[in-house]
């Protein structure tokens, strides 16, 4: 799972979406909950920028599968050159072959929305 924040820091849709099992959802607090497939492009298509700082990473297990969540600061820009950086934990839980299967993404978006919204309208 080292990849998933290297293909996020680099706005790569397809190096994500290889880490995701066929079906993969994520539960986003801005975007809602999409397959991943329509997620990350519409992520990267409003971003211009992101650096990411790794604060931890747990691992844990649900229903006998292992769930791996990572804590740490994206500094996000938008594609309008608004800067919107948040502390974000995303909370993985894979398949049996280490895929990705539901991405809970969990972040306070009180102090971005505006600016998101701005964008987007």
């Amino acid at each position: 799972m080292a990849g998933y924040l290297d293909a996020l820091a680099a706005a790569d849709a397809d190096r994500a979406l290889s880490l995701f099992a066929p079906g993969g959802i994520v539960h986003s607090p801005l975007y809602g909950t999409l397959p991943a497939q329509e997620f990350y492009p519409a992520l990267f298509a409003d971003t211009s920028e992101s650096r990411l700082t790794l604060r931890a990473t747990m691992t844990g297990k649900r229903d006998g599968r292992t769930v791996v969540s990572f804590w740490f600061d994206f500094d996000w820009t938008l594609a309008s050159g608004e800067p919107a950086p948040f502390t974000v934990v995303d909370v993985a839980e894979l398949d049996d072959e280490g895929r990705i299967t539901r991405l809970h993404i969990v972040y306070d978006t009180a102090p971005i929305r505006g600016a998101f919204e701005r964008q987007r309208s």
